[in-house]
């Protein structure tokens, strides 16, 4: 019984051809959604590109577009994860079909890296699911692409405080500045703390989360 679930299914030339094309059919697939990823990092470059370039065209300009540069931000951030989550798909199954025909028919020896490799697609294309939650897949994004944006952010708007329209004489002062309209300047500045620990957090957690499926994972080679 266990012999005949551990046997690997032999595929005639035929199948290996269809599995060929198949396998092309999801690399074309994964690159265009990576394709995607990239785009939407590219906006959030831009965006905030533009938003420096209006916060420091002179020394009286407001901080405020570095702050509503945030809210674009986290629109593409949450845009980027759900893209992230479909091309993960993607990948996996790329992955997997290296890992268990592809290696194996370019190895010298007989190896069996999977028993159930063949089910376990088959059932991957009859059930698809996504492999990595919303917020993992958050978590990698920021922590790939988005910690360097958020950081410029954060730095440039904390330097736009310091440096204009003079330099920063008092902490009272940095309130004052930070002040947008009838919301006080110890409000402003604690969402933003708020703002970058949020992201901060989810990070962190990402990066634990993602160890300890690699630590605990009972198959080495699992999709995701």
């Amino acid at each position: 019984m266990d012999g005949q679930r551990n046997s690997r299914k032999p595929l005639d030339t035929a199948e290996i051809g269809a599995l060929a094309h198949l396998y092309r059919a999801e690399i074309y697939r994964s690159t265009i959604w990576r394709t995607r990823l990239d785009t939407t990092t590219n906006w959030s470059v831009v965006t905030l590109g533009v938003a420096l370039s209006i916060t420091f065209s002179s020394p009286q300009a407001s901080p405020l577009p570095l702050v509503l540069v945030g809210i674009l931000i986290i629109f593409f951030l949450m845009l980027e994860a759900r893209r992230y989550r479909y091309f993960n798909v993607w990948r996996a199954r790329c992955r997997w079909m290296e890992l268990n025909f592809m290696a194996p028919m370019l190895s010298e020896g007989d190896i069996r890296l999977d028993s159930g490799w063949q089910d376990r697609l088959a059932e991957d294309y009859r059930h698809p699911v996504y492999h990595v939650s919303l917020r993992t897949a958050i978590g990698r994004r920021i922590r790939r692409n988005y910690f360097w944006i958020l950081l410029i952010q954060t730095a440039a708007y904390l330097g736009k405080l310091v440096v204009h329209p003079a330099a920063l004489q008092s902490f009272g002062e940095l309130l004052e500045r930070a002040a947008i309209g009838p919301i006080p300047g110890w409000l402003v500045l604690g969402l933003g703390l708020l703002y970058c620990a949020s992201w901060g957090v989810i990070a962190l957690w990402s990066l634990r989360d993602d160890r300890q499926r690699a630590r605990w994972r009972r198959d080495p080679l699992g999709m995701g």
